[in-house]
């Protein structure tokens, strides 16, 4: 039978060369979820994984459009490109445990997060001098299996918490700096938990290292979102307009937001003697995602909407929903060496609003296996943020991005990524 595996250590190669893949995925992605270690075939087994990003987005042609004092001020005489991104880690850790034909895993992960920042020298810090979102994902997912047909299906189902916290910092106004009664930086800090839940079901053939997988994420929502607007620095004392709260001052607020739920099918299997093909295909509803608004925490009871008129600041993102398509090939050389190559294409979450344009990314991976209880895994990705443009986008019927505007060209992308796994 040509399609029959030889070895079962090529079962896994679509794993690591997935690791690099999702490293610049659209939205606030970075890790994403991912249960793969759930269906390793030892009874016992542990992993440590990190992949290192290095994306290499720049602005250019950027134009304050909003040069009022509220607006920053008129910052056209500043540098019109700016760097924007900021190179970063993602860590996975996760232990899997069997049981006959139940099998459950245990991790934690980094699934989103975000870390833009272009500095304070540029036309657009108006809109953005820094900003930076992090989670922590602590997971547990079980399974059971049973005999279907010549091989066998599972059903998936586990729960995860999930903590947010971030910050953003952008210029608000020049005049506090003209008067010496301040830098007329902001700052906004927030944080958050919250629980969601994951069920899928699963196909596996062994012999022919086949498996098929559809795992669906819930929404993990942000009821309690909560943190401060640091005006302190936007200030000029006894002067108007700025001599009064908020400014001059921190204001605790509060708002909510959710993370997106996904939907993905995985399918792998051998289509010769050592040789894998491998696929995925994801959906991420990040257009949950729009404008968060965020209202000083005594107007708590009433509303908080772009339009309602508690709304002291907001986080526009402005997203579209992401689509993940991954295709690729693995190949076993000998009882140590396996390698694997895919293609990656990502649909960009930003449309009008945003530097996130589609990507296109290539990743390369091996795997040494010296004996049947240890496994290591390097794997790298190289890939094209492609180009577009930002500015003004009307949703629901309010205008975002009138503060600045600017284009971007086709730039690069890189990771780097490792992992140790150890059966028993």
């Amino acid at each position: 039978m040509a399609s029959r595996m030889t070895s079962a250590g090529v079962l896994s190669l679509a794993l690591f060369s997935t690791l690099a893949q999702p490293s610049f995925a659209g939205g606030l992605d970075r890790g994403g979820y991912n249960i793969d270690l759930l269906f390793d075939q030892s009874r016992f087994s542990a992993q440590a994984a990190v992949i290192y990003v290095m994306p290499q987005r720049e602005l250019k042609n950027v134009r304050d459009t909003n040069t009022s004092i509220f607006g920053g001020g008129n910052l056209n005489g500043r540098p019109n490109s700016a760097d924007e991104t900021e190179n970063y880690a993602i860590p996975y850790i996760g232990f899997k445990a069997g049981y006959e034909d139940v099998d459950c895993l245990f991790d934690y992960s980094e699934p989103f997060g975000a870390h833009t920042n272009p500095g304070i020298n540029w036309a657009g810090a108006n809109n953005n001098i820094e900003t930076k979102i992090e989670t922590h994902n602590y997971a547990t997912t079980c399974s059971y299996k049973f005999d279907v047909g010549p091989g066998q299906l599972r059903l998936i189902g586990g729960a995860f918490y999930q903590e947010v916290e971030g910050f953003k910092e952008r210029l608000v106004s020049t005049l506090p700096i003209l008067s010496g009664t301040g830098t007329g930086v902001g700052r906004l800090d927030l944080e958050d938990n919250g629980w969601g839940w994951r069920t899928g079901i699963a196909y596996e053939i062994p012999e022919y290292a086949m498996r098929a997988s559809l795992v669906y994420n819930s929404r993990v929502k942000y009821d309690n979102l909560s943190g401060t607007v640091d005006l302190t620095q936007v200030t000029t004392g006894s002067r108007a307009p700025l001599n009064a709260p908020p400014y001059g001052s921190v204001t605790n607020v509060f708002g909510e937001a959710e993370a997106p739920d996904s939907l993905e099918l995985k399918v792998q299997s051998g289509i010769a003697p050592d040789w894998l093909a491998f696929g995925s295909v994801k959906w991420t509803n990040w257009s949950v995602l729009q404008s968060i608004s965020l209202c000083p925490t005594v107007t708590k009871g009433k509303a908080c909407t772009p339009t309602s008129g508690t709304q002291l600041t907001s986080l526009d993102l402005l997203y579209q929903d992401g689509w993940t398509i991954t295709g690729g090939i693995g190949h076993k050389f000998n009882e140590e060496w396996t390698g694997a190559v895919s293609l990656t294409w990502d649909r960009g979450t930003s449309h009008g609003y945003g530097s996130q344009t589609d990507t296109w990314t290539v990743g390369v991976g091996a795997a040494y296996n010296p004996n049947d209880n240890i496994e290591w895994r390097v794997a790298g990705a190289l890939g094209v943020l492609t180009s577009g443009s930002s500015g003004v986008l009307v949703h629901d019927g309010v205008a975002y991005g009138t503060d600045v505007s600017y284009d971007f060209g086709n730039d690069l992308v890189a990771a780097v990524s490792t992992s140790i796994k150890v059966k028993f």
